[in-house]
């Protein structure tokens, strides 16, 4: 049976996050532990404590997410009762792009988080000087929403980019076309319009400075080329081919749309029948009963989940 693990991107943090985790298991206890050797800050105690409006932030919650969601992984790979279970393909949500490779063996921990980390750094800066936003409309398909776009330009750069599952399409543009975007979305037939929390226009080009600096971390960075498990990119629903096309996939995916429908049902389609969303929050296992309902998900984001699958195994 063909086995995928999932990672979840930016949005998935939770104050409190691996907190029940990291003191009943050593293995999750010491991955934070390095976590915070790395970044040079107390990483771990902003995951566990919070305060939200500090984790919320596009410099911390995406580093906190990976670390997070690395613990959970270790905790898997470091039971005995789970070591066996292992991915043929690992795949994640735009940020979560980077635990999956890192889970795949492409990159180590701690590179990975350093580059999430830069990642977080060049996002924040790119909003600082070009500010932007991110809606989320509900019900409606693709046609729709670019016809919803077009009305709410009005000059100005707005277009979809996270085609998240069925009728669950992210626009990403200027603060005034996203404004107008979420006004116009009712007179389209959307059944909600929900403006994101985030820094700036995501995965477009406004974002196109941050993709520069990423592009060159990324050339300074240790990568290896894919082995026995393979990643899919998010951007072409193609699976990564060499150490080349990670740099060059990580790179065009903060100016180009995540494509996450389409590569879970490329997924389903060669054949993967079990899927595992590791790391916090639920949102790709919700995802999924909406690509596919049929599909099996096993979520493990806290103590309560993973003990079920490890005494379960």
């Amino acid at each position: 049976m063909k086995t995928a693990f999932l990672f979840p991107g930016q949005g998935a943090q939770t104050v409190g996050m691996g907190a029940d985790v990291a003191p009943v298991f050593p293995s999750a206890a010491a991955l934070f532990e390095k976590a915070n050797e790395i970044v040079g800050f107390d990483l771990r105690k902003v995951c566990f404590e919070g305060p939200a409006d500090r984790l919320n932030t596009t410099t911390m919650s995406q580093p906190a997410i990976f670390v997070t969601s690395a613990a959970l992984l270790e905790v898997l790979r470091t039971s005995p009762a789970t070591a066996g279970l292992a991915p043929d393909v690992t795949a994640g949500l735009s940020m979560g792009e980077y635990t999956a490779l890192y889970a795949a063996g492409a990159i180590s921990f701690e590179d990975g988080l350093r580059l999430v980390q830069k990642r977080g750094e060049a996002m924040q800066a790119a909003a600082d000087s070009t500010p932007g936003g991110m809606v989320s409309l509900l019900g409606l398909d693709e046609d729709k929403v670019r016809q919803l776009c077009a009305e709410a330009s009005e000059g100005e750069l707005i277009e979809p980019v996270n085609f998240n599952c069925p009728a669950q399409i992210v626009v990403s543009g200027t603060r005034g076309a996203c404004e107008r975007a979420g006004r116009l979305a009712e007179k389209h037939g959307a059944m909600k319009a929900v403006r994101l929390e985030v820094a700036g226009a995501f995965h477009t080009r406004m974002m196109s400075s941050a993709a520069e600096a990423l592009g060159n971390a990324l050339r300074l960075t240790r990568i290896a080329p894919p082995g026995s498990i393979r990643t899919i990119v998010n951007i072409t629903t193609d699976y990564y081919g060499s150490a080349e096309s990670i740099v060059d996939g990580l790179t065009r995916q903060l100016v180009s749309p995540i494509l996450w429908q389409k590569c879970m049902e490329r997924l389903l389609a060669d054949g993967v029948e079990q899927f595992y969303e590791i790391g916090p929050g639920r949102v790709l296992t919700g995802l999924m009963k909406r690509i596919n309902r049929k599909a099996k998900v096993t979520n493990v984001s806290d103590l309560a989940s993973l003990k079920a699958l490890i005494e379960g195994a």
